[in-house]
């Protein structure tokens, strides 16, 4: 499909970039080509450039595109998750090679690099990326990443990426950044730096709960090339209706993106004032002790919101049964608000000594803020405090 809208500004390419109408129809929304192979003129003469959706499919190419317009990559590559992405990220590995990585991880990135590559030789190192000491002294001459979230999950910990990306390229390594909780909306890794983005697409950017999604984003075509082999040599592609759901997504990023940050700070300015809660974590605080990397490196703070209570796991566990608004469910990004408990549900997989030496409190609530009324998620935000409080009377 043609496209004349590949410029401008974020807003605007989020609805138009790597997206024209369709030339058979006249389609304005990405057609779902809901196709598995397609027809050539000769052997090896796709009509079209498609041969088999496993390695292309215009739906996912779309999406693609338009990915790598919103973080200034020159190219994208999508996935059927997150995890798909970060596989094929591992895979251009051989054994002796080294990755260092960030020790407030998502539970389930943490698994992957330790539980399925490990047993295949690849080694690596957890350290606090939040100190460029520590990362320089973990480097090795076998370091092929320096991987990094920023911020963190569930912690929400700020990384300096352009300090990381001096640190890596000095090591002969590759910068990747997680950006799933930013998003390009307030964060482009690429121009800070770094060599490739992964994302998350089941979070910010679908936005609606409703579907699975990965990609990783960047600008060198040997790479591209590199990762694209392995994307279709393994066959961890999304499907073309993925792919629709979030261009869907993607369209609304920019406004839902102003929403889940300001309804995020304000709620997160009012558990800092609650006696009930011992500590607040989000970037967009004065009191976040990199407040002032958050202000420099991001266009906004964020959705996500992480605190500890009082009452440790007990309180922590609640709380998240009393509220009525917030869900209780694993995931985010979403436009409704969700409430989980890191240690038992998305990072249950790390040991417990491992979280807890990574600063991961047994009682850490992670809050998913979304798109309603503010007043309203207040008011919830209150009442299960309250809830919490009686449950656990000494805290």
């Amino acid at each position: 499909m043609s496209n004349q809208h590949d410029q401008g500004r974020f807003e605007t390419r989020a609805i138009h970039a790597g997206q024209g109408h369709d030339p058979v129809t006249g389609a304005v929304m990405t057609p779902v080509y809901m196709t598995s192979t397609y027809a050539q003129r000769a052997p090896a003469e796709p009509i079209g450039g498609y041969e088999y959706s496993r390695t292309s499919n215009p739906t996912r190419t779309a999406l693609e595109n338009n990915l790598a317009s919103l973080e200034g990559g020159t190219f994208g590559l999508c996935f059927a998750s997150g995890l798909a992405a970060t596989s094929a990220l591992l895979n251009r590995l051989v054994p002796g090679d080294h990755v260092v990585a960030g020790d407030d991880l998502y539970g389930g990135t943490y698994r992957i690099f330790t539980k399925v590559f490990e047993r295949y030789g690849i080694e690596f190192s957890f350290v606090g990326t939040s100190d460029p000491e520590a990362v320089r002294g973990a480097m090795t001459e076998r370091t092929r990443y320096l991987y990094i979230e920023s911020p963190s999950n569930p912690l929400l910990r700020l990384t300096d990426i352009a300090a990381m990306s001096a640190i890596a390229h000095a090591g002969g390594a590759l910068l990747v950044v997680d950006n799933t909780f930013a998003t390009p909306y307030l964060q482009r890794p690429l121009e800070l730096g770094a060599d490739l983005v992964l994302h998350s697409l089941t979070k910010y950017l679908g936005g609606h709960s409703d579907v699975v999604g990965g990609a990783l984003i960047g600008r060198d075509p040997s790479l591209r090339e590199e990762l694209a082999f392995f994307q279709n040599s393994c066959g961890g592609t999304g499907g073309p209706l993925d792919a629709f759901l979030v261009l869907r997504g993607t369209k609304t990023l920019a406004v839902r993106m102003e929403r889940h940050c300001a309804n995020a700070l304000a709620l997160a300015e009012y558990l800092e004032g609650r006696p009930e809660v011992e500590r607040v974590h989000y970037p967009g605080l004065a009191s976040h002790p990199q407040h002032e990397l958050a202000r420099r490196q991001m266009h906004g703070f964020g959705g996500m919101v992480s605190f500890e209570l009082a009452g440790g796991v007990e309180a922590g566990n609640a709380f998240a049964s009393a509220t009525r608004i917030f869900t209780l469910a694993e995931s985010l990004g979403g436009v409704e608000s969700l409430v989980e408990t890191p240690p038992s549900m998305t990072h249950a997989s790390i040991p417990p000594e491992v979280r807890r030496a990574a600063g991961l409190a047994d009682g850490l609530v992670r809050l998913s803020v979304g798109i309603e009324h503010v007043d309203d998620l207040r008011a919830d935000l209150e009442q299960a405090l309250v809830a919490a409080r009686e449950a656990v009377p000494s805290a």
